[in-house]
């Protein structure tokens, strides 16, 4: 019975959950440009954050001459706006959905409150854990990372992409920097639970077993260097600095959108911006399935996608009896 949802969920999507149509046989075009589509148009998160890296760069990037060489103003000034950024973004959301309820259950997939108090909890409470970890580590080490890079640009040290050279490239980048994201988020996701890593560095992020907007970057200062790194492939593959903005805003950011615990935001009794996904909500409850994002089929092909059918489910508690018994 491969079409018989989950049980104990408040709210789940039409199951079972289907990956992108670019690596099913035979080729549908037709799904392919719908899947693009819908990915981008109209109101997206990825279209959103387009905006929000336009304007970062156009109103509050310093420019070359000056991340030429480094002091502290204009790295403060960065780590300020990034800080703002999480802030409205997540804070956002959280005061929208948690504070003042305003969709109240709806499109709601855990039931259950999120946790004021939790010996787990390195601050005694999740929001505040989450906002802590979210702050002072993921928001100083993404900014550590726009900073060399607008640097290393400026100084030659990485190649720069400009508009005149490639327009076709330049646009094409903003496509393809979601794909890389999720190849390299599930290759480092699978990493991090080994069991060594997951005990001593991605168990934190694990404390969110039901997540809300905080709770996307809350993770140990190691895995935001590792999950952050990914613009790192700037340093291969030329870029300009709009897409090093995109690229970071894209997977902060994002971070909290697909962390929000609702499917979207529900204006006029219809989903208008779709924001967290069954498919994580899932690894945070059942933890040994889907690694990755719908993206790319790393988990179909490695046994590890959990579809959000009851037949599926009980594949994915033999695997994590397995891990656990350490037969896996």
């Amino acid at each position: 019975m491969p079409d018989v949802p989950l049980k104990g969920w408040n709210h789940a999507p039409n199951v079972p959950l289907q990956v992108s149509p670019f690596f099913s046989w035979p080729p549908r075009p037709l799904a392919m440009a719908a899947w693009l589509w819908t990915s981008w148009f109209f109101i997206t998160e990825r279209l959103i954050i387009v905006a929000i890296a336009c304007i970062s760069f156009y109103f509050f990037q310093p420019p070359p001459e000056e991340t030429r060489t480094l002091a502290f103003g204009w790295v403060a000034g960065i780590y300020i706006r990034n800080v703002v950024l999480m802030t409205l973004v997540a804070g956002a959301l959280h005061l929208y959905f948690y504070t003042f309820t305003k969709q109240g259950q709806k499109l709601k997939y855990d039931p259950r409150p999120l946790m004021k108090n939790g010996r787990q909890f390195t601050l005694g409470g999740q929001v505040r854990d989450n906002m802590f970890w979210t702050i002072a580590s993921g928001v100083t080490v993404w900014t550590a990372y726009e900073v060399l890079m607008f640097w290393a640009m400026a100084n030659g040290y990485a190649p720069m992409l400009t508009w005149a050279g490639n327009p076709l490239w330049f646009i094409a980048l903003f496509l393809l920097i979601p794909i890389w994201e999720s190849f390299y988020f599930y290759w480092i996701h699978r990493f991090l639970h080994i069991p060594f890593f997951y005990k001593h560095v991605h168990a934190l992020h694990h404390r969110n077993i039901n997540v809300g907007p905080w709770s996307g970057m809350a993770m140990h200062p190691v895995e935001h260097l590792i999950f952050l790194g990914s613009v790192l492939v700037h340093f291969v593959v030329a870029a300009h600095p709009i897409h090093i903005l995109f690229h970071l805003q894209y997977y902060a950011l994002t971070a909290a959108t697909t962390h929000t615990g609702f499917e979207g935001m529900v204006i006029k009794d219809k989903n208008r911006l779709k924001l967290g996904t069954f498919h994580h909500q899932m690894h945070h409850r059942y933890f040994e399935c889907n690694y990755g994002s719908l993206e790319l089929p790393w988990d179909k092909w490695f046994g590890s996608f959990h579809d959000g059918t009851v037949e599926s489910d009980g594949k994915i508690r033999e695997r994590r009896r397995k891990f656990t018994n350490g037969t896996r």
